[in-house]
């Protein structure tokens, strides 16, 4: 039987809740096991296991129950090993890495900030900012459109520049929010995306991060912010040692 890993802590952390339950229909029985100073919490894990809502909200609800009592490194969903002997090896053979990433992420949390254009308000802004494309463009519009040659000039002449304001506006972004955090991670890049950055936050300094996004909102209105959390901090249980702010690692990264 493979086993489902939810997370890592210490072998003190508090008992669970008595009669947890967590992915699988029926859910499955959440245990712990331990290796010297360290503890997994684990369940049986389902055959074919697909991330449906249910079992994604199971999986969430196992972390929040027992990182309410101190804290858990929080594995990615469908994080599955061959048996529990497996996990327990890999506890003992990575004891003083989940150790150190136990310490610097206790009491932390992590918020993961994504950033667009809000298209037409980016685009005045270029226009505004290069006196060159506004000429040609007023060229194009007294010429009735103007050739295909020139439309195409200032086609191209547009989209290097919203390019260049996509890296400005990204680099402007993480500039604002770092101090606010105690590390970040920056995730991979995908289409539609300026930004796409976790923010690891102690607990306690939380509303001063919320509040920083919000200048950034009111500032910078061009910009659409969306912000997700507070989640489990996901992107930082694979970096060590600890990461200072303004450092990065994969934002995707979760112990396996």
């Amino acid at each position: 039987m493979s086993t489902y890993v939810y997370g890592i802590t210490t072998r003190a952390h508090p008992a669970l809740p008595e009669g947890m339950a967590g992915v699988g229909e029926p859910p499955r029985p959440v245990r712990v096991l331990t290796a010297g100073e360290l503890a997994a919490v684990v369940s049986d894990a389902p055959e074919d296991l697909r991330p449906k809502r249910r079992d994604l909200l199971a999986h969430q609800n196992v972390l929040a129950e027992s990182g309410a009592a101190g804290c858990v490194l929080p594995m990615r969903f469908g994080s599955i090993a061959p048996d529990d002997d497996a996990v327990t090896q890999v506890l003992s053979e990575r004891a003083d890495h989940y150790q150190e990433r136990l310490r610097e992420l206790d009491g932390k949390i992590e918020y993961n900030v994504k950033a667009t254009h809000v298209e037409e308000a980016v685009l005045h802004m270029v226009m505004a900012e290069n006196a060159g494309m506004r000429e040609l463009a007023e060229a194009n519009r007294r010429a009735g459109g103007g050739s295909y040659d020139d439309k195409i000039r200032l086609g191209e002449m547009v989209a290097a520049a919203v390019k260049a304001k996509e890296a400005e506006d990204a680099a402007e972004v993480r500039r604002l929010l770092t101090p606010a955090a105690a590390a970040i991670s920056v995730g991979p890049e995908s289409t539609g995306w300026l930004v796409n950055v976790s923010f690891l936050v102690a607990r306690d300094t939380a509303e001063d991060f919320l509040a920083a996004v919000e200048e950034v909102r009111k500032s910078h209105p061009h910009l659409d912010l969306r912000v997700n959390g507070p989640l489990p901090p996901y992107s930082f249980v694979e970096p060590g040692p600890a990461e200072p702010a303004g450092t990065t690692a994969g934002a995707d990264a979760g112990a396996h």
